[in-house]
């Protein structure tokens, strides 16, 4: 399996392409902001041909490229309906005021093909498997995407802004919620096995077992305890 991944703009937002082998068809996930150079370069670089785009939440950071990326494509997005009104409306995502400037000029709206995300199913796309999780905290409309273990592979998880290396997504936005976030944690990372690569929606690389570990968010929420507010990270 290929993962190609970059962090793009002014968040550092990972984007990623992931695919069966270099020259096959591939599903980009969360091209944010200023990420479509980014995903060009991965595209010619590995010879690859996007099917979908797929996001973990609708905040600006993870979502200013879809409409150029799906666009020059022809692909469709994948998001959970709660999340869906943020590709267009940005602002109230971020509870501001229609028309006040976002990092200067940004593309905003939908692409042409909009699909929405059901917690619990699979997406099989490019010849791979994607496992949706519905995990609101950070978003109401946050997911998160699980591929199998394979003989070759662990099981990759891309968690989006609901858990980081150290660290979980901020719950002071809109639609944000600590006691979603925790149940989330519990429901959807706690059981995955701790060989589990963590691939976030911001920072490096982990797995389960090093946040299960170390992480004092997930810790906490293992032994049913109250953590105290996440850190600001990302959106």
């Amino acid at each position: 399996m290929l993962i190609a991944g970059f962090p793009a703009g002014a968040w550092g937002t990972n984007c990623y392409l992931v695919a069966p082998a270099a020259g096959e068809e591939c599903v980009i996930i969360d091209p944010g902001h200023q990420a479509a150079e980014g995903v060009e370069e991965a595209l010619k670089k590995h010879r690859l041909k996007p099917v979908a785009v797929v996001l973990t939440h609708g905040h600006i950071d993870h979502v200013a490229s879809v409409v150029p990326v799906c666009g020059a494509h022809d692909v469709p997005a994948w998001i959970h309906p709660e999340d869906r009104y943020m590709m267009s409306d940005p602002e109230k995502a971020l509870g501001r005021s229609i028309g006040m400037p976002l990092m200067g000029e940004l593309t905003v709206g939908e692409p042409d093909d909009v699909r929405e995300l059901t917690n619990g199913t699979t997406l099989d796309l490019a010849g791979l498997k994607f496992s949706v999780a519905h995990a609101p905290g950070h978003t109401k409309g946050s997911v998160t995407f699980r591929m199998p273990e394979t003989a070759d592979v662990p099981s990759v998880f891309f968690s989006g802004d609901l858990l980081f290396a150290g660290s979980i997504g901020r719950t002071d936005l809109p639609g944000g919620s600590m006691e979603d976030m925790f149940e989330s944690l519990a429901r959807v990372c706690l059981p995955l096995d701790d060989s589990t690569v963590v691939l976030s929606g911001h920072g490096p690389q982990t797995t389960i077992g090093q946040e299960r570990a170390t992480n004092p968010y997930l810790r906490q929420v293992a032994v049913g305890q109250e953590a105290s507010p996440a850190p600001r990270r990302g959106m």
